[in-house]
């Protein structure tokens, strides 16, 4: 096992409590990894036996792109999403940062550091 990352992908996107973040929008960081059975991977060195990264980001930006008042609720979508397209995954982390959060404080940012494990997916899924 090992972890498959994307670390910051950098996104504009219109999330937020206040109305003004849904007009203006705000910049986002987004970090994903997934915990994955690598040894195919290093044995064959093909991609099939691995979790695309690049796959990972377009995930990411199909979620992005979908409006939602919470950071929360933004990156359990992902996180759901990446244990849908991953079915070896065993677990994924996601963490969404607002780079400048309305709350008149200076800071790096603001945001949700997440884990969904394979099992609270599947009781999720079968929930809705």
């Amino acid at each position: 096992m090992g972890r498959v990352f994307v670390r910051n992908i950098r996104l504009h996107a219109f999330h937020g409590v206040l109305c003004q973040e849904r007009v203006t929008g705000n910049d986002y960081l987004v970090s994903v990894s997934a915990l994955y059975p690598l040894g195919g991977a290093v044995c064959t060195d093909c991609v099939d036996d691995t979790l695309n990264y690049a796959r990972i980001y377009e995930i990411v930006k199909e979620e992005m792109a979908t409006r939602s008042l919470l950071v929360e609720h933004v990156a359990g979508r992902i996180a759901m999403h990446v244990l849908g397209d991953f079915p070896d995954a065993d677990d994924v982390r996601v963490e969404v940062v607002k780079v400048n959060p309305p709350m008149g404080a200076a800071c790096d940012g603001a945001g949700v550091d997440i884990v969904m494990r394979r099992e609270d997916f599947e009781r999720l899924t079968v929930k809705n």
